[in-house]
């Protein structure tokens, strides 16, 4: 059987977030799903290993409409690169009319899809989950699975010189808005309160953003240079190994801290500026939110009062 899900949102987050969903109806369907995602997700670059993932075909429809499948010409586009893969039945996580249409057109002979004309305010993981419950009687309650092969695990052991008796520690210091990235100043404060009694190492994982930059030259340029290991020239696709051979993550609310808890790894999440249920939808994330602060949300702007204290007391539970 091919089954196609369309989850059309745009970030890495996003699609990690809808995993558990598509392992579902895997499982239920006894088959590997293929799924839709914009080119933006980076899919192909995390999800190469899943053995729940059949293809993954890109949606090559950002803001401009002179991409492939955008603007009315991309409607036609589009229901071509649907239609030669044969799909039985496909699952559309949005109430868009555009995609209703696009995969009746396909030959799609079942579609489930969200309600239509419903789009604003839809809860990240709420509605997907009771849509596949009401849809397809599916009740899910897991974390998202990234899978990887263990001979790659390995390799980056060895290429790294990771050492299983010390603590291993990805610090995500990117983030894709400036008022999610926290300062250096407490990424420092933090590794100078556990180096005093564990022995660490830690693979601060950034791009190529110029302020990210800063933040990761400000720590290679300190007194912890030497337990730092910078995977900004890396690929998603190389840093995952690394990733699954940590001990814990300390991150942002960026790519690599959905990516993280998806490998299974303990992840403290940093929200300083973004609602809190992209910190905390999985069991393996440990969210910190700004001093004074009850919860976070957008504009919430909390990313100088994030306590160093408070990731430290955290590492030292997660570990213990």
């Amino acid at each position: 059987m091919k089954i196609l899900a369309v989850q059309n949102r745009m970030g890495i987050g996003d699609t990690v977030i809808f995993l558990p969903f598509i392992k579902a109806l895997s499982q239920k369907f006894n088959s590997p799903i293929s799924i839709l995602v914009k080119e933006s997700s980076k899919a192909e670059q995390y999800l190469y290993q899943t053995s729940y993932i059949d293809k993954i075909l890109l949606l090559e429809r950002e803001k401009k409409t002179s991409n492939r499948h955008g603007g009315i010409l991309g409607i036609f586009n589009l229901i071509k690169d649907i239609k030669k893969h044969n799909f039985d039945k496909i699952i559309i996580f949005n109430s868009s009319i555009r995609f209703n249409l696009i995969s009746r057109f396909s030959g799609i002979s079942e579609v489930y899809q969200y309600p239509l004309f419903q789009k604003s305010r839809q809860h990240i993981t709420d509605v997907p989950r009771q849509f596949i419950k009401d849809k397809l009687d599916l009740i899910v309650n897991e974390d998202p699975e990234i899978q990887i092969d263990g001979a790659l695990i390995s390799k980056s052991i060895e290429r790294f010189q990771i050492n299983k008796n010390e603590i291993n520690i990805l610090l995500g210091i990117g983030g894709s808005g400036s008022t999610k990235r926290i300062p250096s100043r407490i990424f420092l404060s933090v590794i100078e309160k556990i180096s005093k009694i564990k022995k660490c190492k830690f693979f601060l994982a950034t791009g190529k953003d110029n302020e990210e930059q800063i933040i990761l030259n400000e720590i290679l340029q300190s007194n912890f240079k030497d337990l730092c290991k910078p995977l900004d020239n890396f690929s998603i696709k190389e840093t995952l190994p690394i990733i699954k051979s940590c001990n814990l993550s300390i991150c942002n609310d960026s790519s690599f801290s959905h990516l993280s808890a998806a490998l299974g790894v303990k992840t403290i999440t940093l929200m300083a500026d973004t609602p809190l249920i992209y910190g905390n939808y999985s069991s393996k994330m440990f969210p910190i939110i700004p001093e004074g602060e009850k919860t976070v949300s957008h504009k919430t702007l909390g990313k100088e009062k994030i306590s160093p204290q408070k990731i430290f007391d955290k590492i030292i539970e997660i570990i213990n």
